[in-house]
Order: C-alpha cells, then sequence, then structure tokens
C-alpha cells in the first residue's frame, strides 16, 4: 500500500489494463527492499559491536596541522590499496548460499621462483641464492667504482685513434694482419671493436673547422685593414648589381614595349587564329562540291627498265666504286707525305687534353673547400658585416654590434657540411569567412521573425514573377 500525506486526497487511477499499473507509486516499496538489501550486505547496527561503530579522539583539542611534502603524500597513497583493484574486493557481508563449496586451488605451471628463493628445499636452490648473493655484491662493488671514478677530459674527442696501436701484434709494417683479421681477433680477445661505416673514416672537406674574422672587422681595426674589408665588400656587391642587370637585360629588356591598343589588337588576332582558318576550309570545301572529282596524285604507271638501262646503272656503279678508291689511295699518299704536321696536331691534341685534364683536377680540389648541397637550398655565403668609418668607436663601450655569435655558428656548420642549408618559410593564414547570424542583424528582432519575413518576401517575388508571364 502506498502512504498518502495527511490533508491530501488519494488519486482514483483506473487499473483495468496492465500499463495503467505503471503509474502506481511504488517508491516507499523499492526503498524499503534497498535498505533490506543494504543490510544484508554490511550487517545492521544490532550486529555491529561499539568498536566499529564509535571512534575514541585521542588527539589533543589544539593540536597543530602537519603539512605533509609530496615526498611524503607519495608515501602513505603507495600504502593504500590501488583505486583499480576496489571493485574486485568483496564488501558484501551476504552468505555463501552453497555452504560446502569445494574451493579448488590452481596449480601454477612451471617454476615458482619466489618460493623457491624465500624457502629453498633442494641443494639446487641454496646454490642458486648463494651464486644470487655473490653476484650482486660484485655488482655493487662495480657500481661503488663508477662512481668513484673521476672522467678525465685530457683526450681530444676528434683525434682519429687505430685500435690497432693499442693491442700489440695487430699492427705489423710488412701487411701480413689485414684490418678485417685484426677486428676479428679484437673480439676473440674480449677488445672488440664496433665496426663502421667506410663512409665515416673520410673527410667530406678540407675547409677549415674555425676561420678568424677578418682583421678590419675589429672594434678598432687599423686603417688598412678596415678599407680591405670595404673594398671587399663593395667588389661583392658590384658582382651582385652586374647580376641582376644581366637577368633584366636577358629577360625584361628583351622584349619591346607596346601600346594598350597595341596590345588588345595581337590579343584579338591571337584568339581568332583559328576562327579565319575554319572559315577559310568551309569555304573551300563549298567550292570543291561544285567541281567535278578528280585525284590528288597522278595515276601510276607500271614502267619496268629496259635491259640497256640496268646495263648502264650497273656501269655507272663500278665507275663510282673505282673513282672512291683512287681517292682513299690518293689521300694515303698525301697522309704519308704530311706525317709530321700530323705529329704536330697530335701533340697539340694531347697538350689541351692534358690543360683539360689540369684545370679538373684543380676544380676538384677547390671543390674540397667549398660547402656540399646537402638538401634542397644552395650555401649562400652571409653578407660581411662590416662598420663604416664614422661608427667606429675605438672601444668595447660604445661599439656597434652588426653580428651574432649564434647566426655565425650557425653559418659556420653549414659551411662544414654539418647542417643542411634552410630558408625561413611565412605560411599564410587561412582566410576566415565572417558572416554575422540571422539572430544577431537586427537588435530585438528573433530568428523566428525573421524566418517569416523570408517566407513574405519569397511570396511576393513569386507572385510577381506570376504576374510579368501573364
Amino acid at each position: 500500500m502506498t502512504a498518502v500525506e495527511p490533508g491530501t486526497k488519494r488519486k482514483r487511477i483506473s487499473k483495468k489494463n496492465k500499463s495503467a499499473w505503471r503509474k502506481t507509486d511504488i517508491q516507499d516499496v523499492e526503498q524499503f527492499l534497498e535498505d533490506q538489501r543494504q543490510e544484508e550486505r554490511i550487517g545492521t547496527f544490532a550486529d555491529k559491536k561499539d568498536e566499529d561503530l564509535f571512534v575514541q579522539d585521542a588527539t589533543p583539542q589544539k593540536a597543530k596541522t602537519t603539512v605533509l611534502s609530496v615526498k611524503q603524500k607519495r608515501k602513505l597513497n603507495a600504502q593504500k590499496p590501488m583505486r583499480s583493484h576496489q571493485a574486485l574486493e568483496n564488501t558484501s557481508k551476504v552468505q555463501d548460499p552453497i555452504v560446502k563449496r569445494n574451493h579448488v586451488k590452481q596449480k601454477k605451471n612451471g617454476r615458482n621462483i619466489e618460493l623457491e628463493v624465500c624457502n629453498p628445499t633442494k641443494p639446487r636452490h641454496r646454490q642458486a641464492n648463494s651464486d644470487r648473493a655473490v653476484y650482486y655484491t660484485k655488482l655493487e662493488q662495480r657500481l661503488e667504482a663508477k662512481k668513484s671514478k673521476k672522467v678525465v677530459a685530457d683526450k681530444d674527442i676528434w683525434q682519429e685513434v687505430d685500435f690497432r696501436d693499442a693491442i700489440p701484434g695487430l699492427k705489423d709494417k710488412k701487411g701480413w694482419i689485414s684490418r678485417d683479421l685484426a677486428l676479428h681477433t679484437a673480439g676473440n680477445i674480449g677488445k672488440k671493436v664496433v665496426k663502421t661505416h667506410a663512409s665515416l673514416h673520410h673527410k667530406t672537406t678540407r675547409a677549415k673547422k674555425f676561420e678568424l674574422p677578418h682583421p678590419g672587422m675589429s672594434y678598432n681595426p687599423s686603417p688598412e685593414d678596415h678599407q680591405a674589408l670595404i673594398e671587399q665588400v663593395v667588389e661583392r656587391e658590384e658582382g651582385i648589381i652586374k647580376k641582376e642587370q644581366h637577368l633584366k637585360r636577358v629577360t625584361t629588356s628583351m622584349f619591346a614595349k607596346v601600346t594598350p591598343e597595341e596590345r588588345d589588337k595581337r590579343h584579338l588576332q591571337e584568339m581568332s587564329q583559328g576562327i579565319e582558318d575554319e572559315e577559310e576550309q568551309e569555304n573551300a570545301e563549298k567550292d570543291d562540291d561544285d567541281k567535278p572529282y578528280h585525284t590528288i596524285n597522278a595515276p601510276v604507271e607500271n614502267k619496268k627498265k629496259s635491259k640497256q638501262a640496268r646495263r648502264n646503272e650497273l656501269k655507272q656503279k663500278e665507275l663510282q666504286r673505282q673513282t672512291e678508291l683512287k681517292r682513299k689511295l690518293k689521300q694515303q699518299t698525301a697522309d704519308l707525305i704530311r706525317i709530321k704536321s700530323i705529329r704536330h696536331e697530335l701533340d697539340d691534341e694531347e697538350e689541351d687534353l692534358n690543360d683539360l685534364k689540369k684545370r679538373r683536377k684543380q676544380r676538384a680540389e677547390k671543390a674540397k673547400f667549398e660547402p656540399k648541397r646537402l638538401g634542397r637550398h644552395k650555401f649562400e655565403e652571409p653578407d660581411v658585416d662590416v662598420n663604416l668609418p664614422e661608427d667606429i668607436a675605438g672601444n668595447l663601450r660604445n661599439v656597434k654590434t652588426e653580428s651574432s655569435l649564434l647566426k655565425d655558428r650557425f653559418h659556420l656548420l653549414q659551411r662544414n657540411n654539418m647542417l643542411p642549408t634552410t630558408k625561413a618559410v611565412s605560411r599564410k593564414k587561412a582566410k576566415v569567412k565572417k558572416y554575422v547570424r540571422n539572430s544577431h542583424k537586427e537588435p530585438g528582432v528573433s530568428y523566428q521573425d525573421l524566418k517569416e519575413r523570408r517566407k513574405v518576401a519569397a511570396a511576393a517575388a513569386k507572385v510577381g514573377t506570376a504576374t510579368i508571364k501573364i
């Protein structure tokens, strides 16, 4: 039965159908059953002891609250059970309906190492424990020695050292022991060497690792050095200007300038080029339709050569062959006469070839000092930092800085083929299309009003088009 509050009239509901029973309020019954199930799980207050219900407060009233550090909080949280395992814990106190349940312990496959270490029962277990203790003592000694060992920084890390120098007997003067055999022997005697790729052992550039700046770049340079630096900068700028003028001369200046009227006339003539040809072709086809049909090529006649013509042709071929043979014999006789001049020509050709080889060798030697192309961009020498005569201060306090140490080191790494050449990329911002919402176009007008206005305007436009058609 449902409880009815005093002063309220019970609402009569027809319960003729099954669906009508859903309207009945059974909340009090469900609450009673939920309380009963809760008591079965955790027990009633009558069954619990006083120690479970009450806690004696033994702390003083004016106790100072201790602020725990992060490390202490972590230690306390580590002692608590994990929240992810709380769902697996059985908090219910409902008795098992099956009293005599056969709990079978599953046997683990393999060895239980933890049990063997804690409770050794066999001689091999005890031997393993003793070996393990010896290993851990040696490991602790190695770690202590590693901590106490001081790192000596008196070694040049860029120096190329051959591992055969440290192992006697592997490097002989006669060369009986190869490098591969030395690597194999070093690995077998406990001094294994990591074999690196052959490309790591040859230098990619012969340029200096560090180049001193020009003396004219000093904060207090001599007049001669400063003038030499200015001449160097002027020479480079003149080269750049000359290159730009050349590009302008062979591109922009090559094309003649025309007036806008002439340009439009040429454009119209170019666009109508195919139309005139089509019209002429159509006119020619009309004219051809009026004329009688005839073939383009002349009729082929089967004319066979006579025996006399064939005989004359063979005579001409034989005469031509005899003439070519006489010419070759005459050329050989002339070559024998001019042996000296031919020898001089061959000497000149060999000298030109040697000069070409020498120039190629010089070019290859020069390329060893130039930066390689590691990426898509070619390395370009940065502008030389130079101060004008009026900007030279003469002391470090008032000097005008013209360069950055970080940029100089970065360009040096690119010049020495350690970093690929890059360029700053400026990304365009995406164009965002902005529009005003319909509900924000006019203050005080709702979206529904705007929708009705659009409907009225569309109906008026439809009526206007209908009248025009009539």
